[in-house]
């Protein structure tokens, strides 16, 4: 006799291209995730990957995980609840409209955990942009010109960059 394993959707998530470059973020991510679902009766059947902020709801490729999900009847495995994103609002209401997720790390979560575990990862969301902000104000103060290396090295990266996303997924459809 088999035992039938459960059809689950993985979902990895870094915020910057860095994070996405490295691989280090999404390696670690992966590795949680794959070991959970083989020692608890997860099958993977399919993966995705996104280089995007928490704090955005309308994020393409988890947009597309969920779509599997349904289709497949899968639930979604995602390593940490602050990859699935970093906004209490749109994680309970992926709770409540019946996505069935597993966060790895706290596989057992009930109703009240899941809420506070949001607010946190929405708090801590809140806690890095002031971070950002005040380190941006401190290097204007030391006369450190802020947005002409954007405006004239990242704006081209991105396009490159944002044509290969765009190319690598359509490729992955």
């Amino acid at each position: 006799m088999t035992l039938q394993l459960t059809k689950a959707i993985a979902y990895y998530r870094v915020s910057t291209e860095r994070q996405g470059k490295t691989g280090l973020g999404l390696e670690a991510q992966q590795v949680a995730v794959s070991a959970f679902a083989e020692t608890q009766g997860f099958n993977i059947t399919g993966q995705f990957i996104e280089i995007e902020s928490g704090a955005k709801n309308n994020r393409r490729e988890l947009i597309h995980a969920l779509a599997v999900c349904r289709k497949q009847g899968a639930i979604l495995l995602i390593a940490k609840l602050d990859r699935l994103g970093r906004n209490m609002v749109f994680i309970s209401a992926l709770w409540k409209h019946g996505l069935i997720f597993k966060a790895v790390d706290n596989p057992h979560t009930n109703k009240l955990v899941l809420h506070i575990m949001a607010a946190f990862a929405e708090h801590e969301r809140d806690m890095i942009s002031q971070r950002t902000k005040a380190a941006l104000q401190a290097a204007k103060r030391r006369g450190v010109e802020l947005g002409s290396y954007g405006k004239n090295v990242l704006s081209k990266r991105n396009k490159e960059n944002a044509r290969f996303v765009c190319y690598h997924n359509e490729a992955h459809n």
